[in-house]
């Protein structure tokens, strides 16, 4: 069964019978063709496959058939709708009130009977009914029989769509929480309110002893595991163990080690989305899963006192290939953080690439750099750098052995290639773990992602009496000197995954200089993805009700709904979405 969410696409035509309807319907139904054709051809679900859009049985010029549309995009799970129309059409009753579609309209900007006087009419029928609607006007006028979707049309299209299939994708999913918090990370505390209001997700807890019992109780693929540990014999290079000598662990236990973390790769995926082949030994529970999007491992420090610890199971899990060759990546979050799971989820959905868990480490002005070195920074890090490490699961993607255009990056799982895999893994040495954190053992993956890709780093946080807040800063991942990356690296923990990350700095508040951003930034972890994507998460984020509290997004790519311009267009870039989204509450409903 086809159970893909589709975007509806509506058009709106003049519902005038007698000379008036007759003579836009061929116009108004080519629109919505054009729309189609274009978002099939351009997006993509997270498997790859072509985004699928279902067009309205006729066009729509009144309330008997705007229902009837409902009814069949019920029927065929539409997620979003997109009206298009290029004429003069009646307002209020041609419009779509499911509240959970998020909704665009194009409105042809024609001489003849313009679109932008329907546009307009509908967008304020919205506004005062008080549902969020994003509309699409073209800046050139176009004759009447041009069926063309301008640049800047197609951009707004996209950038809606997008956007629209991230907030279906993520209904009805769940988080799993395998373990509780973490060392008194708030991030790790869930917060059921937010997933349900604002994600319209699910919470699903298992305890990490069900890990643990799965192992002892050999409830996995046998096969796939024997597999499993062969590949990981074979591309994942053992590394220096930078543990004293009188604590580290003899080669025999290194293997022991080795083969639980496997292990606890595969158990952590069947216990996301579940395994068909647990059924089969005996397992018909643990074979489900439970319909996981995203999850968290909480290890430290009920588990990581004396077992191994998650980095294997979060970086390779949260890869595009493993074992069983390239596919998509899972999200799994280091330390049980939620936030940054979410965090994780919005990056991965809205561009298909592998996403990036980090501390938020260390700022190293360039006096500091020059101090602890003796060697001056230069060009893009002229003004000091943002120290991204942290143990766990930072995807292996991040060294930056993919390519587009000859220039490192991350790429969707089904653009990548077996070379790239496999300079990816040869990029990657695994460390035993330091023994004063992780007592148990395990391997962390050391890996330094190369200079020049674009990045996004980005935030879910929570403040009482405000609830969730989105900050992001775009820049990009910077090669500092060998020697100064080795110094800066080896004061930490040499034996974790490393990138330099310089944000783009507008001379103005949070984003004043690279200290600023560092010094605004709301919690200890962040999650870095491909791309300069801060205006689709601004969008995405007005489409959730979340305000965005910090960002480095020129103006010319902010796109919100149009209600938002009521709540201060003078103040686009922060303030009006912190009043918009109270004026409007969470999408789901709750508080």
């Amino acid at each position: 069964m086809n159970n893909k969410i589709r975007i509806g696409i509506r058009p709106i035509v003049d519902g005038r019978v007698g000379g008036v309807r007759e003579e836009l319907e061929k116009q108004t139904m080519q629109m919505a063709q054009s729309v189609s054709a274009f978002l099939r051809d351009k997006l993509h679900y997270s498997d790859g496959a072509a985004v699928e859009c279902i067009i309205a049985d006729g066009c729509i010029g009144g309330i008997s058939e705007a229902k009837r549309t409902d009814q069949k995009f019920r029927l065929a799970n539409v997620g979003a709708t997109i009206s298009v129309s290029p004429c003069w059409a009646y307002g209020s009753e041609t419009l779509d009130m499911e509240p959970h579609w998020p909704k665009a309209i194009w409105g042809f900007n024609g001489s003849e009977r313009s679109g932008a006087v329907y546009l307009a009419a509908a967008l304020a029928a919205y506004n005062q009914k008080g549902i969020p609607v994003f509309g699409i006007y073209g800046k050139d006028v176009q004759d009447k029989d041009d069926s063309s979707i301008p640049e800047d049309v197609q951009q707004k299209l996209l950038q809606f769509g997008r956007c629209a299939l991230t907030v279906a994708e993520m209904r009805d999913h769940s988080y799993l929480s395998i373990g509780s918090v973490s060392m008194g990370i708030a991030g790790s505390s869930v917060n059921e309110n937010f997933f349900e209001s604002y994600l319209g997700m699910h919470n699903e807890y298992v305890d990490m002893t069900e890990i643990n019992r799965r192992i002892q109780l050999k409830i996995y693929d046998r096969e796939e595991y024997e597999k499993a540990f062969a590949w990981t014999q074979k591309n994942c290079k053992e590394g220096k163990d930078y543990n004293e000598p009188g604590v580290q662990f003899s080669q025999e236990k290194k293997e022991e080690v080795w083969r639980f973390i496997v292990k606890m790769a595969i158990i952590i995926r069947d216990l996301m989305i579940g395994n068909s082949k647990l059924a089969d030994l005996g397992y018909p529970e643990e074979a489900l899963g439970h319909h996981a999007i995203v999850s968290g491992f909480q290890g430290q420090r009920h588990w990581n006192d004396y077992l191994p610890n998650g980095d294997f199971a979060e970086a390779i899990l949260c890869s595009s290939f493993d074992w069983n060759g390239i596919r998509k990546a899972m999200i799994v979050a280091t330390e049980n953080d939620s936030l940054n799971g979410v965090s994780m989820l919005f990056g991965q959905l809205l561009t298909h690439t592998a996403q990036s868990f980090a501390d938020i480490r260390t700022y190293w002005s360039p006096d500091a750099v020059q101090r602890v070195t003796g060697v001056k920074l230069e060009g893009i890090a002229a003004n000091g750098v943002i120290h991204l490490k942290n143990s766990g699961s930072v995807a292996l993607d991040s060294c930056g052995e993919q390519q587009i255009d000859d220039k490192p990056a991350l790429k969707p799982f089904w653009e990548i290639t077996e070379e790239e895999m496999q300079r990816c893994l040869q990029a990657i040495t695994w460390h035993p773990a330091h023994q004063g954190y992780f007592r148990g053992g395990g391997f962390s993956s050391r890996l330094l992602s190369r200079g020049g890709m674009p990045i996004t780093l980005l935030r879910i946080n929570l403040i009482k009496g405000l609830g969730p807040v989105l900050q992001l800063a775009e820049g990009y991942t910077v090669d500092l000197p060998e020697k100064v990356s080795r110094v800066l690296d080896e004061r930490t923990d040499p034996a974790w995954p490393t990138a330099w990350f310089v944000p783009n700095i507008t001379g103005k508040g949070a984003f004043r200089d690279v200290y600023s951003v560092m010094n605004n930034w709301g919690a200890n972890h962040g999650s870095f993805c491909y791309g300069h994507i801060g205006g689709d998460l601004i969008t995405l984020a007005s489409m959730l009700r979340i305000p965005v509290t910090m960002h480095n997004v020129p103006e010319e790519k902010l796109f919100r709904p149009s209600a938002w311009q009521a709540f201060g267009i003078e103040d686009s870039s922060v303030g009006m979405d912190f009043r918009a989204c109270a004026n409007y509450g969470p999408l789901y409903g709750f508080k």
